[in-house]
């Protein structure tokens, strides 16, 4: 197998603005459903919030110059919602546009592609106040928020992404309330489920209204790599189940039009599904330009011998996130583990490649997040070397060769995280970047991950380990 990447594959790095921007209450933004969440006593390990995060907000020219030393072809970022539109209906504020104009600029001004993803979990706090995710005027909010960001940014975008990881957000979010806005309700996680795929199609049919006709528009997901833990017939049902949840839910709809038979079996003593209007499976399979595809780890699945509720793995909280899934154990795969207490398998994320080459053939592949979080520590010389990130690395771009190998048409690879920044439920006890980060100064120190990925980015060819 050839180590090289071919030419004009996309290389870059990723963000999301509440991880990274700070500025919680500056120039005219209000709170999203994560600053709700992180204030809440018990919710984020150490009490941490975003109110700072990265101070990215000011620090913009120095992480973009940053970006430039290492040879980042995009940078994958979001826009904070609340930022652009506060209350989540109405105009658009003009020094919120103003920051991500800026920012966008200044990539393009260094030769980096800017990657815009409208919606990366921060849901303006008035609109959850009116329901959130599960009720169906978000969707239409969110539209007309992508039109705002469309028509402010469009002649200097070139990729667009409506969504990211909205699995995340409908079961995280709503039925195990791990994430924000932590709310308990099946039920409501499976509309807001939907509503996020409404979302996804008013948002991609906003974007084309506005953005010029080479505009490309994605969405990125975070798709199950769920494996059987024996070929018995109870183990592979539940697979079934969990791959349902956790992958059709949103691709079936997205790419066919329908959702899977089984999954309104599974979930048809919590919802009858009555929220799905005539029209709506039109709008959300909306057609793509590129799919985007989230991968950390797999999930190993089996029939629960007790039949207690199925327990959330990996994703941590007492509460299942899998409504309709009961009778379903999770259980830790072999090998090494990443700080997450993730597994370390980049097999997972070849499968996924080669399941979307065979169900979306045509479809270019982008994988829009791939990293793993370990206990980085500056050393005595003030240098930080991450050697078990780099192996990490190595081993899932080497996935990414096999399946190029293979026939999947994988057009770029973006690389979680480009610095270490507010790891959601996890405070900043979980550093993902490239880029070690000094909370205390704010001070950046690419760690030898970077510079291994600097030597990658600039020569197309795998690095040794």
């Amino acid at each position: 197998m050839t180590m090289t990447f071919p030419p004009g594959f996309l290389w870059g790095a990723a963000t999301a603005a509440y991880q990274v921007e700070g500025a919680a209450a500056e120039d005219g933004r209000t709170p999203s459903i994560w600053d709700t969440f992180a204030r809440t006593p018990g919710r984020v390990l150490g009490g941490d919030t975003g109110d700072t995060a990265t101070d990215h907000y000011h620090r913009r020219r120095e992480d973009v110059s940053l970006m430039a030393e290492l040879g980042l072809g995009a940078y994958r970022f979001s826009v904070s919602w609340p930022r652009v539109q506060p209350t989540g209906r109405g105009p658009a504020s003009r020094r919120g546009l103003d920051f991500y104009r800026a920012l966008v600029d200044d990539l393009l001004a260094r030769g980096i592609r800017p990657v815009l993803t409208l919606y990366h979990w921060d849901l303006p706090q008035e609109l959850e106040d009116a329901g959130g995710w599960p009720e169906r005027e978000t969707a239409h909010r969110f539209a007309d928020y992508a039109h705002l960001v469309g028509e402010a940014l469009g002649d200097r975008v070139g990729l667009w992404t409506t969504l990211n990881e909205p699995w995340c957000s409908a079961f995280l979010g709503y039925a195990s309330g791990v994430h924000a806005p932590g709310r308990t309700d099946d039920a409501a996680a499976l509309r807001a489920a939907h509503h996020l795929n409404l979302a996804h199609g008013l948002g991609a049919q906003a974007l084309r209204a506005v953005v010029p006709a080479g505009a490309r528009l994605s969405v990125a997901l975070n798709p199950g790599a769920v494996r059987a833990r024996t070929p018995s017939p109870g183990d592979v049902d539940a697979q079934r189940r969990i791959d349902a949840l956790s992958t059709r839910i949103f691709t079936e709809p997205m790419l066919r039009g329908t959702y899977p038979a089984d999954l309104l079996a599974d979930t048809a003593a919590i919802t009858d599904w009555s929220f799905v209007l005539d029209g709506d499976m039109d709008v959300i399979k909306h057609p793509l330009d590129a799919l985007g595809i989230n991968y950390y780890a797999p999930s190993v699945v089996s029939a629960a011998t007790d039949n207690r509720p199925v327990r959330a793995d990996g994703h941590g909280g007492e509460r299942s996130p899998w409504p309709g899934a009961g009778g379903v154990a999770f259980h830790r795969p072999p090998g090494k583990q990443t700080a997450m207490d993730w597994s370390v398998d980049p097999t997972g994320l070849y499968d996924l490649l080669m399941r979307f080459t065979r169900e979306a053939p045509g479809l270019p592949l982008i994988v829009t997040e791939n990293g793993a979080a370990y206990d980085d520590k500056p050393g005595a010389d003030g240098t930080v070397h991450d050697p078990e990130r780099i192996a990490y690395l190595h081993a899932h771009l080497e996935a990414v060769l096999r399946a190029l190998t293979d026939g999947a048409d994988v057009r770029g690879y973006f690389l979680w995280s480009l610095l270490d920044n507010f790891e959601w439920a996890y405070g900043y006890s979980k550093r993902f970047g490239a880029v070690y980060v000094d909370y205390a100064t704010q001070a950046r120190t690419p760690k030898s991950s970077a510079h291994w990925y600097a030597r990658l980015m600039r020569t197309g060819q795998l690095p040794p380990r």
